[in-house]
């Protein structure tokens, strides 16, 4: 089961990597909307160190929404999905492999360059701490999430608007919890509640949502 587990993560990056330019899509999407918000609200800097946890986090979420759909719309057009659900090894299995491939090549980034980008709004060096630490445990679970968003729609043909519609509600916690914990580091109170919180969230969906992918791989392919 693990030798399945790296061929499925190995061959994912590997694909990744061929593809160069759908690879810098989402980071250079991410970069745009953080860089873009000082010229359409102002560059005043307290404005823009209060909002700024928010302005990265909204553009995280929505580069990871532009990324979601090549989870597993590549498998199901050359047809390997079909055969990883016939496989002997656990769907789960090669569904978290699937997840985590995902998220070193759309989320890890974002987790590099959010600090900087954080740096360039002006927010203090106790409210960049924290928002890596929140980019670090939260962008993952964008990743799990969308992934059983995406299982439900891999079988329709312009299934984008459904995606957005299933997996943004569950996203808002996770930009609620850790918006929250920046401003409350760049503030100078405790972080330790929705930092928690964070960390539940990515227990909760590493553990469940390859189970839910799963199931629901299984009704859209048959």
């Amino acid at each position: 089961m693990l030798q399945a587990f790296l061929i499925i993560l190995q061959r994912d990056l590997i694909l990744a990597i061929r593809h160069r330019a759908e690879l810098m899509n989402p980071m250079l999407f991410f970069v745009l909307v953080v860089v873009l918000f000082p010229l359409g609200i102002g560059a005043e800097a307290t404005i823009l160190e209060r909002i700024a946890p928010g302005i990265i986090w909204i553009a995280a979420l929505l580069s990871a929404l532009l990324s979601l759909d090549r989870i597993f719309r590549t498998d199901m057009e050359d047809g390997s999905l079909e055969q990883m659900l016939i496989s002997a090894q656990p769907m789960s299995l090669l569904i978290l492999a699937k997840i985590i491939a995902h998220w070193i090549i759309t989320g890890l980034p974002v987790v590099l360059v959010g600090p900087l980008l954080a740096l360039f709004l002006g927010l203090s060096a106790e409210g960049i701490e924290t928002l890596f630490f929140t980019l670090l445990l939260g962008t993952p679970v964008l990743s799990a999430i969308g992934s059983v968003g995406v299982a439900l729609t891999v079988g329709l043909r312009r299934g984008g608007v459904v995606l957005s519609l299933l997996v943004l509600p569950l996203y808002v916690p996770v930009l609620i919890f850790a918006s929250q914990a920046v401003d409350a580091a760049a503030a100078g109170f405790p972080t330790a509640a929705p930092i928690a919180m964070l960390s539940a969230l990515l227990l909760l969906s590493l553990s469940l949502t390859p189970w839910a992918a799963s199931a629901a791989l299984k009704m859209s392919v048959s």
